[in-house]
């Protein structure tokens, strides 16, 4: 677990894709995951402080809940340090085990689809603003567990940000079905990348 304690917040949001993450009754594989470098990165919510965002600035090791677009929940693990509030969202799993209690949350989608997007992902795991705060290294059942696999990690630019909207700090399992599509804002400047092989 002393990866989330060390490096920078990019070599710490790799190191958590092929790691289990357990959230209340389900467990997945993480699959893609987005670094937000908090005060020094334009596109963090905690580039600028707010109630909102004050989970950042506490330790590391823990959720960074927080509601998208009034409806669904995103998780991110804060990785710090406390002075740079930097976290991960966790963008998409691939569940190995809950699969009923994962469908239940979900609907009818496809079990690639359980998880896929951080939205989607969280709605699979049970995460909520209930969570908030919480320790995700502890062994409590809610949180990481250990290294499943040691995947190809690709990178590109992150989803749907319009700030430092070019930078590559989403990392992924090459070729995983549950890995999420590539959308540009489209308030971000500049043409769309090309997208990565």
């Amino acid at each position: 677990m002393d990866d989330l304690h060390t490096g920078t917040v990019v070599e710490r949001a790799r190191s958590l894709l092929g790691r289990s993450f357990t959230g209340h009754g389900v467990t997945v594989v993480l699959t893609e995951v987005e670094a937000y470098g908090g005060i020094e990165d334009p596109a963090s919510h905690a580039f600028t402080r707010t109630p909102r965002s004050e989970t950042m600035y506490g330790p590391s090791g823990r959720l960074y809940v927080y509601r998208s677009y009034g409806i669904h929940h995103c998780a991110n693990v804060v990785t710090g340090p406390r002075e740079l509030a930097a976290a991960v969202l966790l963008r998409a799993g691939r569940v190995v085990d809950g699969h009923e209690l994962a469908r239940e949350r979900r609907g009818t989608v496809t079990d690639v689809r359980l998880a896929r997007g951080p939205g989607n992902l969280a709605q699979a795991l049970g995460i909520t603003l209930a969570d908030l705060g919480t320790p995700v290294t502890t062994g409590s059942g809610l949180g990481l567990g250990e290294r499943v696999e040691d995947p190809e990690i690709l990178a590109g630019p992150r989803v749907g940000v319009s700030l430092a909207a070019d930078e590559p700090w989403r990392f992924w399992i090459a070729g995983d079905p549950t890995v999420s599509a590539y959308r540009r804002s489209p308030r971000a400047p500049g043409p769309p990348p090309r997208r990565p092989q």
